[in-house]
């Protein structure tokens, strides 16, 4: 008799602008997702269920609440979210947590890596920390809060 695989707890969502990012997290760690992730088996011998933001192409509107409902810490690029209103207002709205790599240190994925490397442990920390928040990123300046207001 075969025992099924206990599912995996996902606390990380990975977006579509860092895909080539999600994809190396995903490898090495059964708690991330991004877009199009079609799930399987992972690390562990756990389950990774099937991302519930299907399309790359997902509006922050969309995937934003989204990651708030599922209670993951979003990880993404924008290198100017402090003045992007529309995408701080959906993260305010839902209760999003999200973690912005900013600057010019997050140019290719080696780099992106980088800066989430150097920082993985202040970032594990904000999974107990309540949204919602967005702390921008950047390999030699740590975290740093972005005005939601």
């Amino acid at each position: 008799m075969t025992r099924a695989a206990r599912p995996a707890q996902v606390n990380y969502y990975v977006d579509a602008d860092v895909l080539g990012v999600a994809r190396v997290l995903a490898d090495i760690r059964r708690d991330v997702t991004y877009p199009g992730d079609p799930g399987g088996s992972v690390k562990g011998g756990r389950v990774r269920p099937p991302c519930t933001v299907t399309e790359a192409a997902a509006d922050d509107e969309a995937w934003i609440p989204e990651t708030a409902r599922q209670g993951w810490l979003a990880i993404t690029r924008d290198k100017a979210i402090q003045d992007n209103h529309a995408e701080i207002e959906a993260v305010r709205v839902s209760g999003a947590r999200m973690v912005a790599m900013a600057g010019r240190e997050a140019i290719d994925t080696f780099a992106q890596l980088e800066v989430l490397l150097c920082n993985w442990r202040r970032i594990e920390a904000l999974l107990a920390e309540a949204g919602p928040f967005i702390y921008n990123v950047t390999r030699t300046g740590g975290l740093k809060p972005v005005r939601l207001n």
